[in-house]
């Protein structure tokens, strides 16, 4: 599935607009801590987090990942939005707690 779809299927809002709306997802991971994501996440995932700051965008770019989804519809601070676009990283967010986006995205058939 293509991340525009996965976007569209779950209501996500897109933050910073798709570095690559057509990139293939290849799987998801939920953590908020950025050490297990270093070590589980894989290239093309989407991530789902409630972190908002700057570390973030550093771990995603680091680990390929073609999305951050932040849940709960938590703020994103300017500096972490620059930092998104320098390095072309997706930001998405969602009212939707972690437990429930992350249904929702197993039931897109995102595994």
């Amino acid at each position: 599935m293509k991340l525009k779809e996965l976007t569209e299927k779950c209501g996500l809002e897109t933050v910073n607009g798709f570095a690559d709306e057509n990139k293939e997802i290849a799987g998801a991971y939920s953590s908020d801590l950025l050490s297990d994501v270093i070590a589980n996440a894989k290239k093309d995932f989407v991530w789902i987090t409630l972190q908002t700051h700057l570390n973030i965008i550093a771990v995603a770019a680091l680990k390929e990942l073609a999305a951050i989804i932040i849940v709960n519809n938590k703020e994103i601070d300017k500096d972490t939005l620059q930092k998104a676009e320098e390095e072309k990283v997706t930001l998405l967010r969602t009212g939707l707690n972690t437990f429930q986006i992350s249904g929702k995205i197993y039931e897109c058939g995102i595994h």
